[in-house]
């Protein structure tokens, strides 16, 4: 199989790794493969060959048909149209991404002033889609209008409000139960 038709597997080698509770390391020993590229492999910046993903499967105790399987299963499409709501959220707030995946998103509509401070474990981005916004963090207040975007690192204090009517923000971020990752 060449580059283009090599699967994305990784998450689905990320996850069996972890559920066996092995490390890189361990993996490498068994099937032979670097760490760093068995660490390429689970981020999906390298695509395994036939033979490569059979070693892994077997360091894994499991098949590559079982690695591909479910690395096809995770594969998802999925359109959220505007007019949904989230029940679960107050108003004003809306799930854009539903599910557990890697990416967590929410859209805040309106004079949203949560009036407490917030920490995630991982990274976030900020995008105002409509109206202003003002965000402190570290220390320092960021004024934000259409368009604009403001990026925090994993474990950063802020907190944020609307300033005008009819502002929507967007919070992207690294999901809560995905552990991030030096590169």
């Amino acid at each position: 199989m060449d580059e283009k038709e090599a699967p994305r597997v990784g998450a689905a080698v990320k996850r069996r790794r972890r559920a066996l509770q092995l490390t890189l390391a361990v993996v490498s020993s068994r099937s032979g493969l670097s760490v760093p590229f068995l660490s390429q492999v689970e981020n999906d910046r390298a695509r395994p060959s036939h033979r490569s993903l059979e070693l892994v499967a077997e360091a894994l105790e499991t098949s590559a048909g079982e690695l591909l399987a479910a690395a096809e299963a995770s594969r998802t499409v999925d359109v959220v149209r505007a007019e949904e709501l989230s029940p679960a959220l107050p108003p004003g707030v809306r799930a854009i991404v539903r599910g557990r995946h890697q990416l967590h998103a929410l859209e805040f509509t309106g004079e949203q002033d949560a009036g407490r401070e917030f920490q995630h474990r991982n990274d976030e981005l900020l995008y105002v889609a409509d109206g202003a916004a003002e965000v402190e963090a570290e220390g320092r207040a960021y004024r934000l209008g259409r368009g604009d975007t403001l990026y925090l690192s994993g474990g950063v204090r802020h907190r944020w409000r609307a300033t005008e009517a009819g502002t929507r923000l967007l919070v992207v971020a690294v999901a809560e139960h995905v552990e991030a990752e030096e590169e």
